[in-house]
């Protein structure tokens, strides 16, 4: 390593300090020394890449030294302090500072230069407590941020819920609304068969009315005896055809609608009977009579007499046997229930 050229030698001056360093007396080996401070001006320019950096201030190198010594104090003094304490470690930022070579002028211009550290040096001195308070702010925001992600996913969840119950509401108030137009329906279809079964039952009514001037029951002053399809030893057959009117003998007997005589005369069992044609062919059967009225072909309307009641024939006493034969066939049909489709009733 290149070094300074030697200082030209002073003349020697005895001292007359008569210190002795530490020693009880006098020695000669220690001097006497004359103080050498040697200048800027008293010094040669040394020539070379080697060169004594120019101290400005007079004390960079002490002051650099000393804060590297109190960094490295306060490195070790905050490891004490955090394996006393159990606080978490205290982060230390090194200044960048350059070597005391350098500040010497040994430093090797090829060498590269220094680099910083990745640390700032505003952290130095940052206790625990300063630490603690970041970390709590830290942990504070991070809290705040789930809890504002809660409260949105809550309302998220809060809104689909409402959004459910209001669709639950329409679909029950639609189903709600449908069952009562239902029920609306079907009272207004029983409100309209109602009506229509009593227009039916009111044109029938008029229908048997006008029916009713047009037909007649055969006799008055009567007792029903005897009905259609009643069984008994009585007759032939062995069930009654017919529908008995019990009245006195000479009650007169009448056309039951207006038609054609067709038959008036002796019918054996039937005793005396009269037929009376309608314009539909049916055949009204009048038996047992005591005289007839009538003869064969002749017209008659409704209300006529045609005879009188009388018990010829077989029969146990005075009373009309009325037929109805439908179209003229052999079988006859219930003279009651003929009777009541034209209106009458016996």
């Amino acid at each position: 390593m290149a070094s300074n050229r030697p200082a030209p030698t002073a003349p020697f001056v005895p001292s007359q300090r008569t210190e002795t360093f530490g020693y009880d007396s006098y020695r000669t080996d220690e001097g006497p020394w004359e103080e050498w401070n040697p200048t800027e001006e008293s010094l040669p320019p040394v020539r070379g890449r080697h060169r004594v950096s120019k101290q400005r201030g007079g004390g960079l190198a002490r002051s650099s030294t000393v804060l590297g010594v109190g960094v490295i104090a306060a490195v070790g003094a905050g490891g004490m302090a955090s394996a006393n304490t159990g606080k978490p470690p205290v982060s230390i930022s090194m200044p960048d500072l350059p070597s005391v070579g350098s500040l010497l002028g040994e430093d090797d211009s090829s060498a590269p230069a220094p680099q910083g550290s990745a640390t700032a040096l505003s952290s130095v001195g940052v206790t625990s407590a300063d630490t603690a308070q970041g970390t709590h702010d830290a942990g504070e925001a991070l809290r705040n941020r789930i809890m504002a992600q809660a409260e949105r996913q809550q309302g998220q969840v809060d809104t689909k819920a409402a959004a459910a119950a209001v669709a639950a509401a329409d679909k029950q108030a639609a189903a709600v609304a449908a069952k009562a137009e239902q029920a609306a329906a079907a009272k207004a279809a029983a409100a309209k068969e109602k009506a229509e079964a009593e227009a039916k039952r009111k044109a029938e009514a008029e229908r048997l009315a006008a029916l009713a001037k047009q037909y007649t029951l055969p006799t008055s002053s009567y007792t029903i005896t005897s009905t259609f399809g009643q069984a008994g030893a009585m007759w032939s057959s062995g069930y009654h055809t017919g529908l008995d009117f019990a009245a006195p003998t000479g009650t007169l007997i009448k056309a039951i609608h207006s038609g054609t005589i067709t038959e008036a005369g002796w019918a054996g069992s039937y005793g005396y009977r009269t037929i009376l044609t309608l314009d539909d062919g049916t055949e009204l059967w009048f038996c047992h009579q005591s005289s007839i009225s009538v003869s064969a072909g002749q017209k008659v309307s409704t209300g006529d007499v045609i005879g009188r009641v009388g018990a010829t024939g077989n029969v146990t006493g005075p009373h009309l046997h009325l037929e109805v034969h439908p179209g003229g066939q052999a079988t006859g049909i219930d003279p009651m229930t003929w009777l009541r489709g034209k209106g009458l009733t016996p």
